[in-house]
Order: structure tokens, then sequence, then C-alpha cells
């Protein structure tokens, strides 16, 4: 690691007062991620502020009957929570699906939507990469792509958001809440994460300085369909070759709503939206949710050796949508 300072903020302002101070400076709370990067030199902050003493560690309802989880909240408390096990299913199984119960002690609501992608390029630093480097190159591009992108990259990079836990945020239309020294303001979730463009070095659209405070879970009365569906190479905290979030809103025969989500398949968590707009009004039968995963890999493109994540998450979508229409349960 390079030398940097340590300091421990004390409110949530006085923390983005010293990260627009010094704008090399990284905020830290669990480090579950931060601190492997920063032993490989691919973050080197001049300071570190620690945030993980803050009063953003709580769930609660708040009026208009959503929940909001402190950006301090660890992995195991979301996953355990009552309300978030009742009504927020998907939510509880993605996380649980993510990592061991020690990462999961330690990580954080903020910390996990950071995250960084896991691209083998990316980590080592013997080869060139964009998201490090920009204007270095993509070597995934040609190179060995097996668990890489197939929707949404670009020439400039083609690396996969690495989260289980913001999958199952982007289905449930979440809200980030972020605050700068200019106030707070909140971020829609399928704005937060970028897509690569001709930037792949940025990963959200936060500004400067901003600090996550917490997710919103706005109410879903249906939401207890709701079923996370990870498929990987091993049955252990691997990430994910394809993940899908899906709840299903059954009213008689007929599909009333829809939330239907994908991981290990773009840069950030990809919101199959064409394929709910599709099932509203249908009938939930196995040619129709077949339709559907067409249509949510239809402008799907595969590289050199990742062409089997096509056919993959069409299958991982139409099982999850199938589970999800029979009411749920452990995917």
């Amino acid at each position: 690691m390079n030398n940097f300072t340590y300091t421990r903020a004390t409110s949530p302002l006085e923390a983005v007062n010293q990260g627009i101070t010094d704008p090399n400076s990284l905020f830290i709370a669990g480090g579950t991620n931060l601190v492997d990067r920063l032993k490989v030199f691919l973050d080197q902050p001049s300071q570190l502020i620690d945030i993980s003493r803050l009063q953003l560690q709580e769930i609660e309802t708040i009026p208009d009957g959503s929940l909001r989880l402190g950006t301090l909240v660890s992995n195991t408390a979301v996953a355990d929570n009552y309300e978030i096990c009742h009504n927020y299913p998907m939510l509880a199984r993605a996380i649980l699906s993510g990592a061991s119960q020690q990462i999961r002690n330690m990580a954080t609501v903020g910390g996990n939507l950071m995250q960084r992608t896991r691209c083998p390029y990316y980590y080592d630093t013997a080869f060139p990469c964009n998201k490090r480097i920009p204007g270095t190159g993509c070597p995934a591009v040609t190179g060995i792509n097996r668990n890489h992108a197939i929707l949404g990259a670009s020439e400039q990079c083609v690396a996969v958001h690495p989260s289980d836990m913001c999958v199952a945020l982007a289905a449930l239309d979440a809200v980030v809440e972020v605050i700068s020294p200019q106030g707070k303001r909140q971020i829609p979730f399928a704005d937060f994460h970028r897509l690569p463009g001709n930037a792949p070095e940025k990963d959200t659209n936060l500004e400067s300085g901003e600090l996550i405070t917490a997710v919103i879970l706005p109410p879903l009365s249906w939401g207890k369909s709701g079923v996370y569906l990870k498929i990987r190479d091993r049955a252990s905290y691997s990430f994910a070759l394809i993940s899908v979030a899906a709840a299903v809103n059954l009213q008689g025969e007929k599909i009333q709503d829809v939330r239907l989500a994908m991981g290990g398949v773009a840069h950030k968590p990809w919101r199959a939206t064409a394929a709910e707009v599709f099932l509203i009004g249908k009938s939930a039968d196995v040619a129709t949710l077949t339709e559907a995963a067409e249509m949510a890999l239809q402008e799907a493109k595969p590289l050199t050796h990742n062409g089997y994540k096509v056919e993959l998450a069409k299958r991982a979508i139409r099982r999850a949508l199938t589970l999800s229409v029979q009411g749920g349960g452990l995917a």
C-alpha cells in the first residue's frame, strides 16, 4: 500500500467536507472490497476517511411506508431483518447468496453499492485496463472473457458488476440517498450505476465528495413473491455467471405487474424493462415466460468465450419467473 493519512469522521457532513477538501481521499466502513484494492495498488488514496462510527446504522419504516436502510447497516442485519425477509425476500436471498457470514458481518449497504468489478484484467496490474488507467485498452475484449458482459458493454470495457444485493435493489426500484456540502439528493437506483461508454473508470453517477447515507425501498405489497436465482461455477460464494431477481404480481390468470433484473451480464445491474412491459396483462404460461426471456436477451452481444451466457440467462429468467408465479420460495 501507499502511505496515506487516516481520519475518523464524527458526522456525515464532516465526512463529505473532508472528502471535498482532499479529492484523492476515500471513505471506508467495512472495507471488504476497498482493502483488497489497496493491497494490490488499484486505489492509492492520500487519505482514508473512516465513516464506520456514524449514526447511519438503522433500518426504519418512514411515513410513506418505505423502508430506509442506513448506509452502514451490515449485510447480515439486512438479510436477518423481519421486514426484509417478509416483504422483500429477494433482497435477503441475494445477500445470503453473495458472501460468507464473516464478510456479511462486515460489509455494509453503502459499500455493497460501491463495489468495483472483479475482472481479472482490472486486478492484475501487469495488464492494461481502461477502468484502471483510461486510454490503455481493454484486453478482455479479445482475451479470456468467459465471465464478462453480454449487455451494455462498449469497446472500452466489458467488465461486469459483481454485486448480488444490487441486482435485487434494481428490481425493487430502490432509491439511493446521498449527502454533499450542498445538501441531500436522491438518485433512482436505475441511474446510480453507469454503463462503461467511453468512461469505464466511472462506476457510478456520484458527484465528487458525495456520501451515500441510505438506500430506500419503496412499498411493494406483492414483493413476497420475490425470487433471487444465482447460477455460478460452484455452490460456494462465487460470483454470478448469471443471476436473476424476479417478482410477479399475478391476479387471477393475468400478470398485473412484474419486476425483472439480471446480474453477471453487464457493467451495472441490468433491469429488463422491455420484458416487464411485455408481460403485463399476459397469462403466466410457459410460452409467455419464454418469450419474455427471449426479449430480455435480444440485444445481447456475446464475446468469444461467453456466448453460453445468452441461453443460460434465458433459462434462468424463465425459471425465476416461474418460481415467482408459484409464490416465490427459495430458488
